[in-house]
């Protein structure tokens, strides 16, 4: 899958301090993937120094290549992770 950054989803990434690896290990082997109209989302629980986040990283996939519009981490594991 081709996939660019838009430069909010740089800033964020950069802010955030998560790792490129981290979000391209979501995106081949996401733990969900929920679609909404005009994007997808790739998340996974990952452990940030002992403590456990949900990683979301939002594609929009009506683009070709897909970009990436945003990235963010939260601790709010349950409000978002589905099942």
């Amino acid at each position: 899958m081709a996939i660019v950054f838009s430069n909010h989803a740089l800033e964020q990434i950069a802010l955030r301090q998560i790792h490129l690896s981290i979000i391209k290990d979501i995106l081949e082997f996401p733990q969900q993937t929920i679609k909404e109209d005009d994007q997808t989302i790739y998340q996974s629980i990952i452990n940030f120094e002992d403590t456990k986040y949900l990683v979301r990283v939002f594609v929009n996939t009506k683009v070709e290549p897909n970009k990436i519009i945003t990235v963010y981490r939260t601790s709010k594991i349950k409000k978002y992770y589905e099942g």
